[in-house]
């Protein structure tokens, strides 16, 4: 009995750990889209020291910064998660 006992508590464990896991990666995602599209945005206006200011406010780092065509595309990394995002001056469409 007390080896099904210890078997069930180390899968029970390992099913904890790998759950707790997951939810760190699903944040990492989310918190790097939004640290991404923040940095975006404050890059059109403020260029790569505002987009800078912003990630790190956010717990990102910018890994990718690049202006072209009138447009700002950010890539930020949060813990293991990587975003990208792009903004541009003017008017958001409807």
């Amino acid at each position: 009995m007390l080896p099904l006992v210890a078997i069930v508590l180390v899968a029970a464990v390992g099913a904890a750990l790998m759950v707790a896991q997951l939810g760190i990666t699903v944040r990492d995602r989310a918190e790097a889209r939004t640290a991404a599209d923040a940095a975006a945005l404050a890059g059109v206006t403020g260029g790569r020291p505002a987009a800078d200011a912003v990630a790190a406010a956010d717990h990102g780092v910018i890994r990718r910064f690049v202006v072209a065509d009138g447009a700002t595309e950010v890539t930020v990394r949060v813990g293991r998660a990587e975003a990208t995002a792009r903004a541009r001056p003017g008017r958001p469409a409807r």
